[in-house]
Parts: structure tokens; C-alpha cells; sequence
């Protein structure tokens, strides 16, 4: 299982994961207060679940010649979008969203 923390304007609100099965799972934290990652995800304690990456996550990612520069730079396959995510979504993105692998 990959996972890492995600963070809203610097404050950790959650853990999202890839489970060996490719279910994707994102938990905000139990003391989280702050404002929800994206509308389609406001705060709850249920866990949200989903087949694929949440559309949020997703987006973040970098689309054509970009992304196939960062896979061949990163050595990351370019169908690996959790991983694309994980080496790419540390610092600088636009919005107030990042991540850091756990």
C-alpha cells in the first residue's frame, strides 16, 4: 500500500492511499478543522473510496508533453498516476493542496 499526507494550506487534513487492490482510499484526520480538500470531498470521519483516483487528485497531474517529461525525468511508468502524484505534488501546485508521501 502507497499512501501519503495531504495537506490544505500547510495543515495536514487527511492521508490518502492506494491499496494493493487499486482502491483508493482518502481519510481526513480526526482533529481536522479547516476547509475540505475540494467541495466533492467536504470533512466527514467515513473514509472516502474510490476504483480510480478521485477526480481532485487527478487533476493535479501534469496532461501531454508534460507528464511524459516527468516520467521519463523520474522514472515513473506514465500509466502510474498515484505515483506521478506522490513525486510530483510536494510543493508548488497550483491551489492550496499538497502532498507528501508517508
Amino acid at each position: 500500500m502507497r499512501q501519503c499526507e495531504v495537506y490544505v494550506h500547510d495543515v495536514m487534513a487527511g492521508v490518502l492511499a492506494e491499496t494493493d487492490a487499486r482502491e483508493y482510499v482518502f481519510t481526513y484526520c480526526d482533529d481536522y478543522r479547516g476547509e475540505p480538500v475540494c467541495l466533492a470531498m467536504p470533512v466527514r470521519k467515513e473514509s472516502y473510496r474510490s476504483s480510480h483516483l478521485f477526480p481532485y487528485f487527478f487533476n493535479m497531474l501534469s496532461e501531454g508533453a508534460n507528464r511524459q517529461e516527468q516520467t521519463l525525468l523520474l522514472r515513473i511508468d506514465a500509466n502510474d498516476d498515484f505515483g506521478i502524484l506522490l513525486a510530483t505534488a510536494q510543493c508548488d501546485t497550483i491551489g492550496a493542496v499538497t502532498v507528501k508521501p508517508i
